[in-house]
């Protein structure tokens, strides 16, 4: 059977993984039920090449038949993405998803189409059966260029990942809530909307002749033709060059420019500077909703154009190059009572050139008012930007939080102070917030983001009270657990509850949290943030510093703003130096620097070398500059007693003590036994057997207790065994170090503290010591390795 449009062979290719059918025949079932539902959905007959023993498991050498080539020669490719399938030297990989990646470009109608709605969708249509690993996610859109856009059949539910099945025993318990009947309706539809918009192209246009697909001997007006082949080249090339020159680069089409965006702080034209909340929740809930849209490529958090509020000196161009983007959507308003005026505008950020604009005159009677006000914007920009917005995204995006306008209304005041307390760190601030979303569900007990707001403010106020407690941070849990019960989209809840489980080393459940906020905001750069260096550096079980790498990069270039000081040292003083890349990291700290000038976080950074005197006097320097960080006290007092200098040591030492008369903060804990190595060689023994005592209690109560002082780096192993190296049980000491050197990565600040640690010196040079420093530099080395070669591959080395 031949292609419905004429010049293809088939309609539809189906590309997958043998291993994907043998288990219960999957793709077969599946073939055969897409295969009904055409036969239901067409009034022609669709024909499907489905070859049911792929050749699998080939090399990347092995040449594509001519006959395959010919069979890729279809109208729809449809992959089967599962865990498997991103196999760079499979079959299905190198010989038909890049083949007919290629080939399609090349094609007369091209591989994006532009469907009858106005939206452009792709000729491959990937079905999901798994949710992917990020390394297979990456290599599948670098191939497609763009987000992965893909049909799911996908079933979850605890510690379950596996496909869709046709006839499941208890559909409802899809932590998805798909059903197979209508994700093979969709792929269906989805088949029909680019068969229908190629017939179109082809009415319009003129179909693929036979002479084009096959090409036929040449007629009798050669000579003519090769004239004008000749003329016509020598022509086009000269309005090529033309446009070049005379044509400005800013005029480029909108549709080719990187869809990039920025919304910037809306203008309060109100008399009253307390309706100016009201206006920022508008402008955050517009920013949230472009934020949902994955076709987007990248759109900048609030934090990023805060900067810009009330500004009359930077231009737009200005404000779009410095943040990156192509776009700017600027906003002016004004509240009276029930009453709001807004007027929104899209403007191209290199030429200011405003490309839609419209103005909103309303009465607030219920909260949809609103809503839907700040649903339509972000629909009316996205189409304005040709960016497609799938179903369930535009679902997302039109969803009422509340439908009590005193209740949003105090949302929104919550917010802002909690925005105070993120920015300035008032306290003050965070009791308003936590009052004010309480006030929200006074009046609205099931408004979903009021929950999200509650369970950030218990673990910014209770991380440190509980850090011990049987029933740590459990409230973060069942608050963002009610939160999702009012609304499973809530990219937020799911951060929230990621948080949770890294806080109680439950890094996998903590991993599908962060892919689920990822998942409802693609443009969430908290939750690349995070993942970086709570699970891909921190986490010494998946420590992965190509991953931290690429979902710090992401952060990023999603965040232009204040935090981007910080970013960029969490990029460089962390990831590329542990990774043993240091002139990188100082790169980034110079470049942080640049931004913030804070001589603070430069100085704590900087490398003095082993000059003594150098390094007190950096410390010392640090000290003098806030001496509300006392802990600068301890590290002077341990530059000395590095050198030697034991008397200088302890009177430090005792001035930090002094400082810190309560000595139940997280940095005195952690370092208590070096406070008792001080004391100890000072010939004070008692006190040194106070503060062994104190660390081994902290050390064993975290392990024990699953907490983050035990995860990492696996610090309270490490300090653990060096408490029992000074105390002289060597045992103890090894077996602890072993626990600590289990972890797949060794970064190399800890390689280096481990060579020098003054605590491990009797048992420096013992046999099993140095086994140990030679398992650390074989995992060290093996990292820096892998880093490199991925840097090379970026092209950023």
């Amino acid at each position: 059977m031949s292609s419905i449009i004429e010049g293809y062979t088939y309609d539809i290719f189906i590309s997958y993984r043998q291993k994907d059918n043998e288990y219960d025949g999957w793709v077969t079932e599946f073939v055969d039920n897409l295969k009904r539902e055409l036969h239901a959905t067409f009034k022609e007959d669709i024909s499907i090449y489905f070859d049911i023993n792929p050749q699998d498991g080939l090399l990347e050498t092995y040449i594509v038949e001519k006959s395959l080539a010919k069979k890729l020669k279809c109208i729809i490719f449809i992959p089967i993405v599962s865990q498997t399938y991103c196999d760079l030297k499979s079959f299905a990989w190198q010989q038909e998803f890049c083949v007919f990646n290629k080939l399609v470009k090349e094609d007369h109608f091209g591989r994006d189409i532009r469907l009858s709605s106005g939206n452009v969708t792709s000729r491959i249509l990937p079905i999901k059966i798994n949710d992917l690993d990020p390394e297979d996610k990456t290599i599948l859109e670098n191939e497609l260029g763009g987000v992965l856009r893909s049909i799911e059949f996908i079933y979850k539910s605890a510690g379950v990942n596996r496909p869709l099945r046709a006839n499941e025993d208890h559909p409802q318990d899809n932590l998805n809530k798909t059903y197979y009947r209508d994700q093979i309706n969709k792929v269906a539809n989805a088949v029909k909307e680019i068969i229908n918009a190629i017939k179109k192209h082809n009415q319009q246009d003129g179909a693929v002749s036979k002479e084009v697909a096959n090409p036929k001997a040449e007629g009798p007006k050669k000579k003519n033709l090769k004239t004008k082949i000749i003329v016509s080249t020598i022509i086009l090339f000269a309005l090529i060059l033309l446009g070049y020159f005379l044509i400005p680069k800013s005029s480029k089409p909108k549709e080719q420019l990187e869809k990039s965006i920025a919304v910037l702080p809306f203008r309060n034209d109100s008399p009253n500077d307390s309706t100016t909340y009201f206006l920022n929740g508008v402008m955050e809930e517009i920013l949230n909703n472009l934020q949902k849209i994955s076709d987007f490529s990248r759109v900048l958090s609030r934090t990023s154009t805060e900067q810009y509020r009330g500004s009359t000196k930077t231009s737009l161009p200005e404000i779009a190059k410095k943040l990156n983007v192509n776009y700017i959507v600027e906003g002016s308003g004004q509240k009276y009572g029930n009453k709001f005026v807004l007027r929104i505008q899209l403007i191209v950020g290199n030429n200011e050139k405003h490309i839609w604009g419209k103005s909103y005159d309303r009465e607030i009677r219920e909260t949809s008012d609103i809503i839907s006000m700040q649903s339509e914007i972000a629909q009316s920009i996205a189409a304005e930007l040709k960016t497609i917005i799938t179903p369930e995204e535009k679902k997302r995006i039109e969803i009422t939080p509340t439908t009590n306008l005193t209740a949003y209304d105090f949302y929104q005041r919550g917010q802002e102070e909690f925005g105070k307390y993120v920015s300035l760190g008032d306290k003050n601030a965070l009791e308003r917030a936590e009052e004010r979303y309480r006030k929200a569900l006074e009046y609205d007990s099931r408004f979903a983001q009021a929950y999200v707001g509650l369970s950030w403010v218990y673990l910014k106020k209770n991380y440190v009270k509980e850090y011990f407690s049987r029933n740590f941070m459990d409230s973060v849990l069942i608050l963002s657990n009610i939160a999702l019960s009012y609304d499973d989209h809530l990219a937020e809840a799911y951060l929230a509850r990621a948080n949770y489980y890294i806080v109680n080393y439950k890094t996998e459940q903590a991993i599908k949290e962060f892919d689920r906020a990822l998942e409802y905001n693609p443009n969430y750069w908290e939750a690349y943030h995070q993942e970086a260096l709570d699970i891909y550096y921190y986490d010494t079980k998946y420590a992965d510093y190509v991953k931290a790498t690429q979902y710090m990069l992401k952060a990023i270039s999603l965040n232009r703003g204040k935090e981007l000081p910080g970013l960029l040292r969490d990029l460089g003083g962390l990831i590329y130096w542990d990774a043993g890349f240091p002139e990188k990291g100082n790169n980034y700290y110079q470049e942080a620097f640049k931004l913030d000038g804070d001589s603070m976080a430069y100085y704590e950074n900087l490398d003095v070398g082993p000059d003594l005197n150098k390094q007190i006097e950096l410390s010392k320097k640090l000290y003098a500059m806030d001496t509300t960080k006392y802990y600068w006290l301890f590290e002077i007092a341990w530059d000395y007693m590095s050198h030697g200098k034991y008397e200088e040591s302890l009177e430090y030492c005792k001035k930090f003590v002094e400082k810190d008369a309560i000595g139940q903060n997280s940095f005195t804990l952690s370092r208590a036994h070096r406070i008792g190595y001080i004391y100890l060689k000072n010939g004070y023994k008692k006190e040194a057997e106070h503060w062994f005592e104190k660390e081994k209690k902290y050390c064993e109560a975290s392990i024990i207790k699953g907490r983050n002082y035990s995860v990492t780096a696996r610090a309270a192993s490490y300090d653990l065994a060096a408490v029992y190296a000074v105390l002289g049980e060597n045992e103890k000491a090894y077996e602890n170090l072993k626990v600590f050197a289990r972890a797949p990565v060794c970064p190399f600040q800890m390689l280096f503290l481990i060579k020098r640690d003054l605590l491990f010196e009797s048992i420096r040079n013992k046999p099993e010591f140095q086994q140990i420093i030679t398992d650390l530099e074989a995992k060290y080395q093996a990292e820096h390795e892998r880093v490199r070669k991925w840097l090379e591959v970026q092209g950023m080395l």
